[in-house]
């Protein structure tokens, strides 16, 4: 593993699990596990056994980005869909989270480092 990325991950870990227990009071539920993965596209997961995923690409977006994927997963603790009741409590705690879906959604390949940056080219 790169050393910058190996950085990245530990910083990924510490703080994404920071993010998940100051959101966690706000959108209730319990998670078995947090982990942090090597996803390029697919930026958070709750599973049905309540395990939380993270991408540790995630700590190169802004931070209020990545507090809107760690609020989505944790919403599914609740609600495991993408339904209206889903998406109110989403907007309960992020009112801006359409915003931060879609600068997701237009910066996703931004997210790497220069290294693997380097190799697509």
């Amino acid at each position: 593993m790169d050393p910058a990325e190996k950085k990245y991950r530990a910083m990924a870990r510490q703080y994404i699990y920071e993010r998940v227990e100051h959101f966690r009071p706000l959108t209730g539920g319990n998670y078995t596990s947090i982990r942090i993965g090597d996803q390029k596209t697919r930026w958070g997961s709750c599973s049905s056994d309540k395990t939380l995923s993270f991408s540790w690409r995630l700590v190169l977006a802004p931070p209020r980005v990545l507090d809107y994927v760690v609020i989505h997963e944790l919403c599914h603790l609740t609600h495991m869909d993408h339904s209206p009741a889903f998406w109110n409590m989403v907007a309960g705690v992020d009112p801006d989270y359409k915003e931060h879906r879609q600068w997701l959604k237009d910066n996703a390949e931004a997210l790497v480092l220069k290294k693997e940056h380097d190799k697509r080219q």
